[in-house]
């Protein structure tokens, strides 16, 4: 799996986050995408949403058993959930670990 095929994986489940908002509360979804911290258009809840949604497809579709939010994670000066691009690069680290 390349890291094109995982940076569509994240930005597919962030679309369909997105698709269950309000129309108001809507946005436009990119690499960029902050997904925590200052800018970020989701609140706690929905990015537990997305990281639980992305762990469950990669172990049932892809037979890739990844934890998003192990000690690995947590522990790195840049933190993996800032935006979409930085969440694709990590999960091509755990799974090129595998």
């Amino acid at each position: 799996m390349n890291k094109n095929e995982i940076h569509d994986i994240v930005i597919s489940k962030v679309v369909s986050l997105v698709d269950t908002l309000p129309e108001d509360k809507k946005f436009s979804v990119d690499q960029n995408t902050t997904l925590f911290g200052n800018g970020s258009s989701i609140d706690s809840l929905s990015l537990v949403s997305i990281i639980v949604d992305l762990e469950t497809t990669f172990s049932a579709e892809y037979g890739l058993d990844i934890s998003l939010t192990d000690d690995k994670a947590m522990m790195r000066e840049k933190s993996p959930f800032e935006s979409i691009k930085s969440l694709a690069e990590y999960i091509s680290e755990l799974v090129n670990d595998k």
